[in-house]
């Protein structure tokens, strides 16, 4: 029995020790550290070999050190969870171990590089893509600040979002954000001798080529290896590249992201909201109101709003409510139609897929004026106490302030005059309000609003005060703080007399405050006191005690303290955030924040790097950014995101999915609905829709195709099905088939595109059966033509529609002028008249170089029986007189720089060499005879004015003086007929790219054709004036005015010469024909 009880212990013994040793190979694993050089040699090798043994030995794997490449086998390396470069420099393998090397990443290995791993094998381009970029040049060894983006991988994740230490900095020949992720940068601010700037990645990673690597620039000294923090940083890279530590490594690779169209059919999207059921409701500036389903992937309207919708005002705002999934209650924020200038915030509920209209609860009336643009604003958003956040422009013209604050005193002015409203605490204008919605449709205010309710001359609901233009606001659902970007103005440049040039702004906002417009501006930066009738300048406004005197201020005249801007940055480029980059325009919006939830399931969602990461956008640089906070919820770095994605933004959200949901505004007024999905190359194909025609009578034969359509990144054949009625029956799988729609109706035809995994993509194309799409015609002015600001323009419209037939009510016709700068447009008002004459805004000279006029004419014909209304549009661009050669379509070998021009003007072309040119377009030369250069520092040289391209038909020639300064040089130019491109080709430049710089050009002749006025008089003696009751019909060229009770002398006054062709009495009118 004794014998047994041994034998049995002995048994279990042997158990307990082999399930030991199954567990400790299970845990342990070996790396290879290779430390061959063929350049410069690092001291700290042996110090880096220790240290990572020492590593190993407490952390569960083996070290092998060598620096025989003859290691590099497919058999020897098999043998090793990760290879580790350390401070290797130079060519240090063959072809034989290269393939090697290439085969055991492929395979799914490791590697990790230190430091100078980065200074080798320059001639193999694999190498290059693994190691990530390589090393250009490094300064002294010294003290930096590393700034670390992504604290969850297993290399940074104990460190403090600032990282100070002692290194020698390395900086590389390329910057490899976009295609590795990015785990930290060196803040260049705090060492000496960068070389990238403000974007510097130092410890990145990613997958690639089947394996893992990872690297970091750290590692050149002795003492780096002694460093508890760096060594946990070695062993967070190396168990990384071992594949121990499995992290996501994608994050800011652009790759790993596919933005999907989700609606392509968008006339002026403005606002969206998510719901939990993934539903996406947004809406049209026009007051169209949609609902996309994701599970049928179908796309309903929700309802129409009658709205105002000249200047900027119209549908500008929509939010879900908390509850949304249990009351169905949407708010928008609209202007309505009608008489009274307002903007309404209000609560519907939707039943299903459709808005009752009836249902409407107006919860708070915004008064307004509506007489000139500008700055409405309207965002909506909740934050997580349920409290309502909404924003709204200052409503003020900026036009006549040359780009400065707008702070006209006079009489009659209130309108330029921003003082009454952002700076008015007794207005609800140019703020954010926060309110409580209760359910009966009224509102209570929540407690930490800037002022208490029964504070006199004031409005309780505001939370901010002193906004400009607050266009886009979020919330983030965890702290509270509200983000915001305000759209700033446009002086380029600033002025002793005025205040500092524009800037945009993007602001936290932890409680209520006054931001300071419009006396401040960015960092705070003060404008002056200023008077526009005199001009004479006052003392610069104090940021600690804000005072508003101004006549239009109904609120008290002292003001909480101004805060700073967040974020903010002019025209040009962005010194105090260089992040931002550099760009000629500017319109700065606040995104949502992300939140990491590492419980919901979906394949869409955004990783965990980006948690609690701030996204702002810039609509008109089409770009997005990520703000990395640090500990403090201060800025730690600006990164972008997707840099090389289109990305015109005018709101984004997050789903319930962790997606991104965008609506974008692209050229004109069109736009879509856009959704940014994290798919780690696990791509759906790219769907593409278009039919021909797409509206007209019954029978309407349709020509659908999927051109465009594809499989991203591979050759894989894709398949298609089509449900041209929209009701999710499969009606064609080819890819380009027809379909008769016979009877009259709206549809909404539905490709679904599949790729060989079985990825899905679905687009629509709206379809109007048994109404055809009026057609419009600008015939006066001509597209492109030149003008004059201040100038009355003459012009005539004209429209054809099938169904409503063929004399079309002149009411309908609509003019739109539009004032557009960089790439957005604010509207003057609507005429509604077949012919007539409007006149241009008035405009300072610095406010014209950059502005131009877009002319829309629209009719919206009757519909159908069953069909509702289409609208048919056309456009003309008219050019300013003068073109600063800062604003081009094209260019070619120049560069922008800052003038020295003493008349102004902003940026000069620079330079320019022989073959180098510009472009401007459309351009239609129309009554212009010559064109006026503005030059400077001329050696010499010709300029030939080209159409259509470089090497088009020479239409006129500039000979180049030889000049030190600035001077004006004018040539004839010949008009070719229509509208074209024009391009300025420089040659014969002697002396080179630095010899010659142009300010402008300017266009010569009468321009657009000028209106005609009838003046009258009851005395000759007593001098002519506009007879206030002559009615003007430039398409017909007549002139009819009431016959007067008493003689009464007329004349005619015009810019052009013309004849009366006829004098006539019509009932009780005198009318006059001209030619």
């Amino acid at each position: 029995m004794k014998t047994f009880l041994s034998i049995l212990l002995g048994a279990l013994a042997l158990l307990i020790f082999r399930g030991h040793a199954v567990a400790d190979e299970t845990n342990s694993y070996k790396i290879l550290v290779f430390s061959k050089t063929a350049g410069f040699r690092h001291s700290s090798i042996p110090n880096g070999i220790a240290a990572i043994q020492s590593l190993g030995s407490t952390n569960g794997f083996t070290v092998d050190a060598t620096e025989d490449a003859t290691e590099f086998t497919d058999a020897n390396l098999q043998n090793y969870k990760a290879v580790v470069f350390l401070s290797t420099t130079g060519d240090v393998l063959n072809n034989t171990q290269q393939g090697a090397f290439e085969r055991y990443i492929q395979a799914g290995g490791g590697y990790a590089g230190i430091h100078a791993a980065s200074d080798t094998e320059y001639g193999w381009p694999w190498y290059g893509q693994l190691v990530g970029a390589y090393f250009a040049g490094h300064p002294n060894v010294q003290q930096a600040t590393i700034k670390v983006a992504d604290r969850t991988h297993p290399s940074t994740s104990f460190l403090s979002s600032r990282w100070i230490r002692t290194d020698e900095w390395y900086y590389f020949s390329s910057n490899p954000r976009g295609k590795v992720h990015v785990l930290a940068t060196l803040d260049e601010t705090t060492y000496s001798g960068g070389g990238m700037g403000a974007d510097h990645p130092i410890i990145w990673c990613h997958e690639f080529d089947g394996g893992r690597a990872w690297y970091t620039g750290g590692g050149h000294t002795e003492a780096s290896f002694a460093e508890p923090l760096f060594r946990q940083h070695l062993l967070g890279g190396i168990e990384y590249a071992a594949g121990i530590k499995k992290v996501d490594a994608g994050a800011t690779i652009e790759s790993n992201f596919q933005k999907v169209i989700l609606d392509n059919n968008l006339n002026q999207p403005m606002e969206l909201s998510v719901a939990a059921d993934g539903r996406v409701f947004y809406m049209e500036r026009g007051g169209k109101i949609k609902v996309y389903n994701p599970d049928a992937q179908s796309i309903h309207v929700a309802g129409q709003l009658s709205v105002f919708k000249e200047h900027e005002d119209g549908l500008l705002g929509l939010t879900l409510d908390p509850g949304f999934m249990t009351n169905n209650w949407l708010y928008l924020m609209y202007s309505p139609a009608g008489a009274i200038p307002k903007q309404h915030v209000s609560r519907f509920t939707m039943i299903g897929n459709i808005i009752d209209l009836n249902s409407e609860k107006v919860l708070l009336e915004i008064p307004t004026q509506r007489d000139e643009c500008c700055h409405s604003a309207g965002s909506l958003t909740f934050g997580p106490d349920g409290s309502l956040f909404i924003s709204t422009g200052d409503n003020t013209n900026p036009f006549g302030s040359a780009g400065y604050s707008p702070l006209d005193e006079r009489p009659g002015r209130s309108i330029w005059d921003a003082q009454k409203s952002a700076a008015n605490a007794n207005d609800l204008r140019g703020k954010i309000l926060r309110i409580r919605p209760e359910p009966d449709g009224t509102y209570s205010i929540p407690g930490g609003n800037l002022f208490s309710s029964g504070t006199p001359n004031t409005k309780p609901e505001i939370y901010v005060m002193g906004c400009r233009n607050p266009f886009r606001i979020s919330v983030d659902a965890e702290t509270g703080w509200l983000y915001w970007g305000d759209v700033g103005p446009d002086a380029y440049v600033s002025d002793a007399n005025r205040g500092p040039a524009g800037y945009d702004e993007w602001n936290q906002t932890r409680s209520a405050g006054n931001y300071g417009w419009p006396y401040f501006i960015a960092n705070n930066k003060a404008y002056r006191e200023y008077d526009l009738a005199t001009g004479v300048s006052g003392p610069f406004y104090n940021a600690a005690a804000p005072f508003n005197n101004s006549p239009n201020n109904t609120g008290p005249q002292n003001l909480p303290p101004a805060r700073p801007a967040w974020i903010w940055y002019p025209y040009g480029f962005a010194t105090d955030f260089p992040d931002l980059g550099t760009n000629s325009s500017r319109t700065a919006f606040a995104g949502p924040v992300y939140h990491y939830d590492p419980n919901l399931v979906s394949s869409r969602k955004l990783p965990p790097y980006y948690d609690k990461t701030v996204f702002i956008y810039d609509m008109w640089r089409s770009h997005m950014k990520e703000v990395k906070l640090d500990e403090n919820g201060d800025v730690l770095k600006i990164n972008a995101f997707l840099p090389n994605t289109f990305l015109p933004a005018i709101d984004i959200e997050l789903g319930p999915d962790g997606a991104l949901y965008l609506l974008e505004w692209h050229s004109g007024t069109t736009g879509r609905l856009t959704r940014i999905e994290y798919v780690l190359n696990d791509y759906a194909p790219v769907a593409v829709a278009e039919a021909t025609p797409a509206s007209g009578s019954v029978p309407l034969l349709v020509s659908f195709s999927s051109a465009g359509s594809h499989a991203v990144g591979t050759n894989e054949t894709l398949s298609f099905a089509w449900s041209f009625l929209g009701n999710e029956v499969i009606n064609s799988t080819a890819a380009n088939p027809s379909f008769a729609y016979t009877e009259p109706g709206n549809y909404e035809a539905q490709l679904t595109v599949t790729d060989a995994k079985g990825n899905t993509s679905v687009t629509h194309v709206s379809i109007t059966a048994g109404n055809n799409e009026p057609v419009i015609t600008i015939h006066d002015p001509p597209n492109g033509s030149f003008f004059d600001w201040g100038q009355m323009i003459q012009y005539q419209i004209s429209a054809t529609d099938l169904e409503d037939g063929a004399v079309l009510p002149c009411h309908k016709l609509v003019l739109e002028p539009l004032l557009g700068h960089d790439q957005h447009a604010h509207s003057q008002g609507q005429i509604s008249d077949c012919a007539g004459i409007f006149q241009s805004p008035s405009l300072d000279p610095f406010e014209s170089g950059r502005f131009f006029l877009l002319l829309t004419g629209s009719y919206t014909d009757d519909g159908a029986p069953g069909v509702a209304p289409l609208t048919g549009k056309t456009t003309h661009y008219l050019n300013p007189r003068r073109q600063q050669a800062e604003y081009p379509a094209q260019t070619s070998g120049i560069e922008m720089q800052p003038s020295s021009d003493p008349n102004g003007g902003g940026l000069d072309a620079a330079s320019i060499d022989s073959g180098d040119w510009l472009s401007f377009s459309p351009v239609c030369l129309t009554n212009i005879t010559a064109v006026t250069c503005r030059i400077g520092h001329s050696t010499g040289g010709l300029i030939e004015m080209r159409t259509g391209s470089p090497s088009g038909t020479i239409i006129g020639i500039v000979s180049l003086p030889v000049v030190d300064g600035y001077t004006n040089v004018t040539s004839v130019i010949t008009d070719p007929g229509g509208t074209h491109e024009l391009f300025f080709r420089f040659v014969d430049i002697p002396g080179g790219a630095n010899s010659l710089v142009v300010n402008w050009f300017e266009f010569q002749g009468v321009g657009v054709n000028q209106p005609i006025f009838l003046q009258s008089t009851s005395s000759p003696e007593g001098g002519f004036t506009d007879d206030p009751l002559a009615v003007m019909d430039a398409g017909l060229k007549r002139i009819s005015v009431p016959l007067p009770e008493t003689s009464r002398f007329y004349r005619i006054r015009a810019a052009l010469q013309l004849r009366i062709e006829s004098i006539e009495i019509v009932g009780t009118n005198l009318v006059l024909g001209y030619e």
